[in-house]
């Protein structure tokens, strides 16, 4: 006897399509940021805001793997996939976190690189293109904002609309110091402060995408809790093959195998007991399984005679 429900954000709703939509107006406007920069560096030859355009290319391409995971995930479940496409928003989030690690790290050797040699940088040009860049980076912030918690795709899209802003901020007050003071190591300054706010929050995002892909059990639910919860229920002798995962954001999963006694079979009881169960993991617990799949089964089968813990995750 078992049982299995969801209440998941359904593929194709309103509000994936409209996360979908999102991502595709920030996606249109740091193409817009992307050519004004290539104009940019090539008219100015500054070598700050070529760098900035490469920077920008490939956040925009994780972007573009954000709207490609945004319209996977709208696609339906079927019977050779019965979770659909949801688990691509957290492929993706991963990948643009290692987009952003990497970038991150060229960042800050070409940081190093230009304040032992720093190169001459056109102050006056490079502060047009850097508030160009800022102001739409800023209105992609603005549109992603209201919804960067959604899942893990929106947070590495917002991640890297952050990233760009802070990367055109940075280029505006290095022109600005240039400009004054012919400071040019103000450009490499800003650079690897920009590393030292993104890279942490980069890691942080590989980390969580990879408990995900790893089948860890959800950050916030402790098993060693939800087995006491169990075993405290009227008529309950053990819990074994107790698991927990996440599938996708806000779809947490849980599976359990749950001995009664034997009576619980023919008065009636087998069925209460599963609905307790299932309440049990709903309400009880900071993170609640609104998708759990229960085995009841008599005591007389488990192979340990009621005491049959293990296999838990």
């Amino acid at each position: 006897m078992s049982t299995g429900h969801v209440h998941a954000q359904i593929p194709g709703s309103p509000e994936s399509q409209g996360m979908r939509t999102r991502l595709a107006v920030v996606l249109g406007l740091n193409l817009i940021v992307v050519v004004a920069q290539v104009i940019g560096s090539w008219l100015t030859g500054s070598i700050a805001l070529l760098t900035d355009t490469a920077h920008a290319l490939t956040d925009t391409t994780g972007l573009v793997v954000a709207v490609i995971a945004g319209t996977l995930m709208t696609r339906p479940s079927s019977p050779q996939r019965t979770w659909g496409f949801r688990r691509a928003e957290v492929i993706a989030a991963l990948g643009q976190a290692m987009l952003l690690l990497i970038v991150g790290a060229y960042a800050a050797v070409e940081g190093i690189r230009r304040l032992i040699d720093p190169p001459e940088v056109a102050g006056s040009e490079l502060l047009f293109f850097g508030v160009i860049g800022f102001a739409v980076n800023l209105i992609s912030a603005m549109v992603l904002s209201s919804k960067r918690a959604a899942n893990f795709n929106m947070r590495a899209a917002f991640l890297e609309v952050v990233n760009d802003a802070l990367g055109s901020l940075g280029v505006i007050v290095a022109a600005i110091v240039i400009t004054t003071t012919q400071f040019t190591r103000a450009d490499a300054i800003a650079g690897l402060l920009i590393v030292g706010l993104i890279v942490p929050r980069a890691v942080t995002l590989i980390r969580e995408t990879s408990r995900v892909l790893m089948e860890f059990t959800p950050t916030g639910l402790d098993l060693d809790a939800v087995r006491g919860h169990i075993l405290a229920l009227d008529h309950v002798k053990e819990v074994h093959d107790l698991h927990a995962s996440t599938i996708a954001t806000g779809l947490p999963i849980l599976t359990a195998h749950v001995v009664v006694t034997d009576q619980c079979f023919t008065d009636g009881h087998a069925a209460t007991t599963l609905r307790e169960v299932r309440d049990c993991v709903e309400k009880h617990f900071p993170v609640s399984i609104h998708h759990s799949t229960i085995q009841i089964e008599p005591a007389r089968l488990c192979p340990h005679g009621g005491s049959c813990s293990h296999d838990e995750q």
